[in-house]
Parts: C-alpha cells; sequence; structure tokens
C-alpha cells in the first residue's frame, strides 16, 4: 500500500510552500469567497512586490471571436529593446476556475524583463459561469488579437509564442491545437507549464500513489475539470479543444516545452503528452523536477524553483532566437 503522506518526497527546501499554502477545498458554495479572497490578497500583497521599471503594462480590450464580450488582456512590452519584438500570449492558471492575468504580474514581467519580449497576458473568462469553449475562444481571440496589432506594437508576427502554467498551460495546449487546425494564426512555440491536459487523470482506477497529495489535488482536479466540461469529467466525446490529451494527433504542433513536477498530479498526463508530441515529430524538451508538487514555483528560494525558472526562460528564449528570419531573408 502506498504510504500515508509523500510529505518524505518532498525537496526539503519546499516544505515551507506546503505549510503556506494550504490545499484548495473547492465547492461551487465557496467558489467566489476565494475568488474574493485571492484579489484581496493580491492587494495587499501589491506594496511589496518587485518592480520592473524596464517594462511597460498597456490594458487593451480585444473583440470576441465566438459572440462573447471583449476579452481583457495586459500588454507588457519592455521600454528599451531591438523592434519587432518576439511576443509570448500568455494565459494564466488557477483549474479553469480561479486566476487572473494580474496575479501573474510578476511572473510575465520577469519573463519580459529577461528575455527582452513582449507578452500579452489574457483575462478570459472562468467556469464554471462559461464553461468550455469560453476559455479557449478568448485565448485564441488574444492571438489573433496579438497578430493583427503586430504593426502597431512592434512585434515579430514569426515569433509568437504560446504559454501558461498549470490550467494555463492547458489551455496554452488547446490554443495550439485549435490554431493548427483553423490554420489561420502561426505559432512558433508552446511553453507548458505544469500543464492541466486529461480530465480523464481523475478516473483513473490506478492513479499514480505519490503525485497529487498538495496544493492541487485529485477533488480539486475534478471540480476543475467538471466546472471547464460542464459535466463529469472522463466522459466521452470530450474535445481536444478542452482536454488536450484527448487529441487523436498531435502532429503538426509547434516546438514544445513541458515542465513538471515528480510529485505533481499532471506528472504523468504531462510525460505522457510529451511522448506523444516527441513520436508524431515534434521537436520537444521535457522536464521533471524532483521533490516538486503543484505549485512549488512559489518558493522564491528553493534551488529547484530557481532551476524550473531558469530553464524555461532558457527553453523560450533559444525558442525566439531559433524563429528569427533573417534581416536579408525577411526584407527579401
Amino acid at each position: 500500500m502506498p504510504p500515508r503522506t509523500t510529505r518524505y518526497l518532498v525537496d526539503p527546501e519546499l516544505l515551507a510552500v506546503i505549510d503556506e499554502f494550504p490545499t484548495l477545498d473547492l465547492r461551487h458554495e465557496q467558489l467566489q469567497a476565494i475568488r474574493d479572497e485571492r484579489a484581496a490578497e493580491l492587494a495587499r500583497l501589491l506594496p511589496t512586490l518587485p518592480t520592473f521599471p524596464d517594462v511597460e503594462v498597456r490594458e487593451r480590450h480585444v473583440p470576441s471571436t465566438s459572440d462573447g464580450p471583449d476579452v481583457r488582456v495586459l500588454v507588457y512590452l519592455p521600454r528599451q529593446a531591438a523592434r519587432p519584438l518576439p511576443v509570448v500570449v500568455w494565459i494564466h492558471g488557477g483549474g479553469y476556475v480561479l486566476g487572473s492575468p494580474d496575479a501573474d504580474d510578476v511572473q510575465v514581467k520577469t519573463i519580459v524583463s529577461q528575455l527582452g519580449c513582449a507578452a500579452v497576458s489574457v483575462d478570459y473568462r472562468l467556469a464554471p459561469e462559461a464553461p468550455f469553449p469560453a476559455s479557449v475562444e478568448d485565448c485564441y481571440a488574444a492571438l489573433g488579437w496579438t497578430h493583427a496589432q503586430a504593426g502597431e506594437l512592434g512585434l515579430d508576427r514569426q515569433r509568437v509564442a504560446i504559454g501558461g502554467a498549470s490550467a494555463g498551460g492547458g489551455l496554452a495546449a488547446a490554443l495550439g491545437l485549435l490554431a493548427r487546425d483553423r490554420g489561420e494564426l502561426p505559432v512558433a512555440f508552446q511553453l507548458l507549464l505544469v500543464p492541466m491536459l486529461d480530465d480523464r487523470t481523475v478516473t483513473h482506477a490506478e492513479p499514480h500513489p505519490f503525485a497529487g497529495e498538495f496544493i492541487w489535488t485529485p477533488a480539486s482536479n475534478r471540480f476543475g475539470w467538471a466546472a471547464l466540461l460542464g459535466r463529469e469529467p472522463g466522459g466521452e466525446s470530450v474535445s481536444p479543444y478542452a482536454a488536450p490529451a484527448r487529441a487523436v494527433s498531435l502532429a503538426g504542433l509547434p516546438p514544445t516545452y513541458i515542465a513538471t513536477g515528480a510529485l505533481d498530479l499532471f506528472l504523468e498526463e504531462d510525460m505522457e503528452y510529451a511522448r506523444r508530441l516527441m513520436r508524431e515529430g515534434v521537436p520537444t524538451e521535457l522536464h521533471v523536477y524532483p521533490g516538486a508538487f503543484h505549485g512549488f514555483s512559489r518558493s522564491a528560494t528553493a534551488r529547484v524553483a530557481k532551476a524550473y525558472l531558469r530553464d524555461y526562460l532558457q527553453a523560450l528564449g533559444r525558442a525566439f532566437e531559433a524563429a528569427q528570419v533573417p534581416d536579408a531573408v525577411a526584407a527579401s
């Protein structure tokens, strides 16, 4: 039988995160209260957060492509960097039911500041109030707007990446599939950080015995997927634009970076997605961080969290370099 707790497997430098951030207890009657509490906490923390004077932030509202309301986006631009800029369309996490681009502000500013790129962070509609396909269509609208506004913002249409963490990583993967299949908007790279990819994980007869104890649990996962799908997860006819692991083929997707933790509930679905990508000829880089659970990157001091940040920044930077068209070619 598996042990009663996997705490002994956690990187010792990450134990403080477990103690500081208790496991969520997601229920419909508590959801709005949790959202309000997180917004209030972010407001309280705002004066203590690092500032990035080298990054300019603009708020825009993007026309919907699916008869929905306009989509709010935050546009991040480095104040001093050569144009045209590579750009990442960033999608926040939160199990499809929580989160906002404002909560990811420091992470996105770090990407922009470190890489000298731009970012467009999407305030997509949350479930269960707006179930699938609202969130992925909002992200598609933001991707289309990014391409359309490239000239005005000084962006390079050949170097448009998509990315996010947790549910944001899942949405980025879904967006990659949607962009591939519609054939309208090129994507140069997808950055999938601890992505939430497969609704069937909550229905496995033999779930991973050492994954998913902390921060984001099977119970939270079931709630998030049920909210997004509007029904219990694991059933028939679930769209790959909701659960990317359901896609019949992953061929033709852009080069991909996937990072996950060895104790993360999403470990096996992330590894399987990476395996399938590689088997279908998609250049793929996979990182699994030992002793790391979902949300381990909240640590500002743990060496494994620093390695996670360093590795995905380097991967995104390499992708931007690889997608850059030489001046002579671009001018011809």
